[in-house]
């Protein structure tokens, strides 16, 4: 599960973004509404937690964008307003939970994991990763390009899955051994530039938009 944070007070979200992560959640931290568009923009998230009071785009405009491009994600709001009009607010603005500063740690965690519960339950027939017009069905195993079928064998399909969870994203070489192949990086090996040519020639040759591309010195990143 990955889940942004946004929140303004470093202190705030290095607490939370710690306890989630020693609870095996991914997280990334935005410290602004501007930073949060961009991070929800470029990646997938399961969770949104925003703190109202933040700058250039408040929490509860940022909370109804999010829930126009992406409603089924829930979104849980952090704040010190803590009236009964305070959290109509935000609950008219398509917020699914609000919790008053300042809170215990273990009273958010079980809130984020009724919220990811309650959204698996929505999610549980639609269990894809979309980029462009490509598409991964990650419980029948099939890759699919407008409306052709691209075939991949095991090891094909778990990179392009890892490419598409991290679109946007520069990835070394490093870091693909070690996520997709599960070793540490062998620096004499060609191993990933050979995995990589095999499905770029197979998702990106007849398509107008390339998805893989090549980052000089750095790696790969994935995405139109």
């Amino acid at each position: 599960m990955k889940i942004l944070i946004v929140e303004d007070e470093p202190k705030v979200a290095t607490f939370i973004k710690k306890g989630l992560e020693e609870n095996h959640y991914e997280s990334d931290v935005a410290y602004d509404g501007r930073s949060a568009e961009k991070l929800a923009y470029q990646y997938s998230y399961d969770l949104f937690i925003i703190d109202i009071i933040i700058p250039f785009v408040s929490g509860l405009d940022l909370c109804k964008q999010f829930k126009q491009k992406t409603p089924d994600i829930p979104v849980l709001l952090l704040t010190a307003l803590g009236t009964t009009e305070d959290k109509l607010l935000g609950f008219d603005a398509g917020a699914d939970d609000y919790l008053v500063k300042p809170f215990e740690f273990r009273e958010l965690l079980a809130r984020v994991k009724v919220l990811l519960k309650n959204a698996g339950i929505k999610h549980d027939t639609v269990n894809r990763l979309v980029v462009a017009d490509l598409e991964l069905d990650l419980d029948k195993k099939v890759a699919k390009r407008g409306n052709q079928i691209i075939e991949l064998t095991a090891k094909e399909f778990s990179l392009l899955e890892y490419f598409m969870r991290n679109r946007g994203r520069v990835l070394s070489r490093s870091d693909i051994t070690e996520k997709v192949w599960d070793v540490d990086f062998n620096f004499g090996s060609n191993v990933v530039d050979v995995y990589v040519n095999i499905l770029r020639k197979k998702i990106d040759k007849d398509a107008a938009h390339r998805l893989i591309h090549t980052k000089i010195g750095m790696g790969y990143i994935f995405g139109e």
